[in-house]
Formats: structure tokens, C-alpha cells, sequence
């Protein structure tokens, strides 16, 4: 596996490969790897000539009050997971290669960046969408993968690689669980074996509401109420920021709306809460296409 550490180097070697007709297939990371991110590794290795990762905790994405300087970094495993799966090339700049003095280019995707996630940490996915700009520009890869537990993330970047004419696709992978349904995340690691066991009510709050939702009966209102209760019930959960059912293309929340004339076919859970030193986030993808067949008629 080749490290590259500095854009310009990492652009000459991109522009070799795709002169010889390579696909190139990358996975932006900040590190601290996990399964989820090894699920995008190996389908990007699956679908591509060249795999490419990247490390970097990314300052301008982090609020002040946020958790940049103790966002988990172990450099030393995730090279060695890297090395092991076969991956081609470690893209790992620094923050002064990524954001030079005079830097002054930010790139904002509005409304979308503005709604769930958007609300509890202002300016979060401005930064978000600046250095995922500039890597795939840097980059320059066919498929660029990412999880769905982060879907307002993947949702945004769509949105910037349409409007901005990024020839790149974007390709949205299942979210990776732990057993008791807990979606995996680095920020996992900041939460205690008390903690960690609560935080699996995230998931069961998740699926609660996709019962209500799927029920003969159910209603988007008290979908959320059954997720809100559920949440709440649980006494190590500090904060219950958002909870609820939303368009998965707007991420307008819907529970107003009556679902038997909801005109999409899909909805979209989700949630995030706070529990310990933890930000906690997660979703579900709800078909409910058939369900409204049923209740028409």
C-alpha cells in the first residue's frame, strides 16, 4: 500500500492511473476504523482497478465546543486494517497541505445542511462539504462510498456532486451493526460498558417506529411519539435532539402529513441523542409502498 500525504503528489498519481484507463474507487475517512468502514473498503476494492482511502480529521467540520482535539485517532491500526484489506493507496494530508494560508473557498449545500444534524451543530456540514469537495477533486474517483447511518451526510454530497458537475458516483452502503442492533461509529468508543449497553435503545427506538409505521393503523404522529418515549425511557440518555419521521429527500419532517396520501413510497427514521461524552446518530429506511396500497383500500 502506497501513503501519500501531499494533494499535488496525490493528483499526479491519479492522473497516471486514469491515463492507462483505470477506474479509481475511494472511501473518505477520519480514521479510527471500524467494520462499517471496512465494508466500504472491500466494495470499493470490489467495483474498482485502484482503491483509495483517506484519513483525516477534518477542523473546519468540528463546532468549537466540539470534539476535534479527542476525536479518536489511532493511526498505527488503521494502517495495518488498510495494508490488510488489499487497499492501493492511503491518502493522509495534514491540515496545512488541506487548508494553506490565505484558505478562503468554502462550499455550503442550503436547506438539506440546515435540518436534523444541521440544527444542533451549526456550520458542521459546511465543513463537510468543503473537504469532501476538495478530495474528490484531488482524488478524482469513479464511485466514492459512504455509509447510510450518516444519510443527511451522503444526502448533501449528492447534492454537491449534481450542482458542481462532479463526475464521480455516489454510492450509499447499509449501515454496519453491532449485534444488539447498535449502528457502529468511532464515537462509539467514547461511551462506558454502562453507557454502551443503553445506547442500543437507539435501534429499538428505530424499530418501534417502523412497526407503527408498518402497522394497518400506524400514523407518522405517533411513530415519533413511540420513538421519543422510547428514547426517553432510558435513563443514560442525557439528550434527545431529534426523533422523528422525515421526507428522505427534503428531511422535512412529515409526522403532520397523514400517511395514506403521503406520496413517496419511502420514509425516513431518524434520530440523535446524547448519551455520556457521546453524539449518537442513526437511521432506517422504511418501504412503505404496500402498506399504503393496503390502507387505500
Amino acid at each position: 500500500m502506497e501513503t501519500i500525504r501531499n494533494p499535488r503528489v496525490m493528483q499526479q498519481t491519479v492522473r497516471e492511473y486514469l491515463q492507462r484507463g483505470h477506474s479509481i474507487g475511494f472511501v473518505p475517512t477520519m480514521g479510527a476504523l471500524h467494520d462499517g468502514h471496512m465494508s466500504l473498503v472491500q466494495r470499493c476494492r470490489e467495483e474498482n482497478d485502484v482503491s483509495v482511502v483517506s484519513i483525516f480529521v477534518n477542523p473546519i467540520q468540528f463546532g468549537p465546543s466540539e470534539d476535534f482535539n479527542r476525536y479518536p485517532r489511532d493511526t498505527e491500526d488503521d494502517v495495518a486494517k488498510l495494508a490488510e484489506a488489499g487497499v492501493d493507496i492511503l491518502f493522509m494530508p495534514g491540515v496545512e497541505e488541506m487548508y494553506p494560508e490565505g484558505f478562503a473557498t468554502y462550499v455550503e449545500v442550503e436547506h438539506l445542511s440546515d435540518r436534523l444534524c444541521g440544527r444542533f451543530r451549526p456550520g458542521h456540514f459546511r465543513g463537510v462539504a468543503t473537504v469532501v469537495t476538495k478530495l474528490l477533486n484531488i482524488v478524482r474517483p469513479a464511485r466514492a462510498y459512504f455509509g447510510r447511518k450518516d444519510y443527511q451526510q451522503a444526502l448533501i454530497i449528492r447534492q454537491l456532486v449534481r450542482d458542481l458537475d462532479i463526475d464521480t458516483e455516489t454510492v450509499v452502503c447499509p449501515t454496519v451493526r453491532e449485534p444488539d442492533g447498535l449502528a457502529m461509529s468511532s464515537r462509539n468508543t467514547y461511551l462506558s460498558p454502562r453507557e454502551r449497553k443503553a445506547a442500543a435503545v437507539i435501534y429499538k427506538a428505530l424499530c418501534r417506529a417502523k412497526e407503527e409505521v408498518l402497522s394497518a393503523n400506524g400514523t407518522f404522529a405517533e411513530a415519533r411519539v413511540l420513538m421519543e418515549g422510547c428514547l426517553s425511557a432510558e435513563p443514560l440518555v442525557d439528550e434527545v435532539e431529534y426523533a422523528s419521521v422525515f421526507d428522505p429527500e427534503t428531511l422535512e419532517d412529515i409526522c403532520s402529513r397523514d400517511v395514506t396520501i403521503y406520496d413517496k413510497g419511502t420514509v425516513l427514521l431518524a434520530a440523535a441523542v446524547r448519551i455520556g461524552r457521546a453524539r449518537l446518530i442513526d437511521n432506517e429506511l422504511v418501504d412503505i409502498t404496500g402498506r399504503q396500497g393496503s390502507r387505500r383500500s
